[in-house]
């Protein structure tokens, strides 16, 4: 049992207030994942000519000025620190998503990496959700929208690498409440394919499943579409990209989600308490999203 929750604003009235708005969301869902948790936000999109990066070092006096500069020295591309937030980095770089990855796999022992893209940041750690989202100062964030994640683990160790979200392609990630039978099977195949999965969540598979499908052509829909025969299990997914998010229940709705509308933003969350401290839910359209269906917005 975990608790997934997102916003999308689809004005930018609440622009600044992302993140204070989504802190009371996820302390709600501390009963149903009080091990680690984690966001994913979306906010200051850079350049087309850059990636934003964000990597983890459990050592929270890391020296990330070092690690910029030799990581700047191996590529032989600008690599620039942006900001240090807790255990997490902020890195601005001219490198390709490929060489980014190649290069954490190879060279650096100890360092994770969260996300890359231009507009997504990732944050994750052990610990309950109000310990988390204090951590990372969640409350000051601005941002068009963000999507949460709190654990309670069944299928592998409590770790920050094991928390959510999962970022496998550019922008993209994901969150899940449920369990894959069949993940062992796919992430050979995808592991085989190059895509990078660097644990054994078996949500990290359908994050990279994703990003797979996305690379052979696939819109986001027809992507999640197919996951529904091709994923095996029980489960409510939640996927970010870099203009808005998309979300999808097993063809049984084993597991629970409600959906919140207005004319300023989209929400969801696994249990409605969890949206009844936004603005204006009182008259919000609300609705608990139908068996095998994808929403987006």
């Amino acid at each position: 049992m975990c608790g997934i929750v997102g916003l999308y604003l689809k004005t930018d009235r609440y622009k600044d207030e992302l993140g204070k708005l989504f802190v009371p969301m996820m302390e709600a869902m501390h009963n149903r994942g009080p091990d680690s948790a984690g966001f994913a936000i979306y906010r200051d999109r850079v350049s087309d000519n850059s990636n934003k990066v964000i990597f983890q070092h459990s050592d929270i006096g890391y020296d990330w000025e070092v690690f910029t500069q030799q990581m700047a020295d191996d590529l032989k591309e600008k690599v620039t620190l942006e900001a240090v937030n807790s255990t997490h980095a902020k890195i601005i770089t001219d490198a390709d998503q490929d060489k980014i990855q190649a290069y954490i796999r190879e060279n650096q022992s100890g360092i994770s990496l969260m996300s890359i893209g231009k507009k997504i940041e990732i944050y994750k750690e052990c610990g309950t959700p109000r310990e988390v989202v204090s951590r990372f100062s969640l409350s000051e964030m601005s941002g068009s929208h963000i999507l949460g994640h709190t654990r309670m683990a069944t299928e592998s160790a409590v770790t920050t690498q094991g928390s959510h979200p999962f970022s496998t392609g550019q922008d993209l990630c994901l969150v899940h409440n449920g369990s894959f039978s069949n993940h062992y099977w796919w992430r050979e195949i995808l592991r085989s394919k190059n895509q990078n999965i660097q644990t054994e969540n078996d949500t990290e598979v359908a994050a990279a499943y994703l990003a797979d499908r996305i690379i052979e052509g696939d819109d986001l829909k027809t992507a999640m579409t197919s996951a529904l025969s091709d994923m095996d299990g029980f489960f409510t997914l939640a996927v970010g990209t870099e203009k808005g998010f998309s979300v999808m229940r097993d063809e049984f709705a084993c597991k629970p989600a409600v959906l919140a509308e207005t004319e300023n933003y989209v929400a969801i969350a696994s249990e409605y308490q969890a949206l009844s401290s936004l603005p204006g839910i009182e008259d919000a359209k609300l609705w608990e999203p139908e068996a095998g269906t994808v929403y987006s917005w």
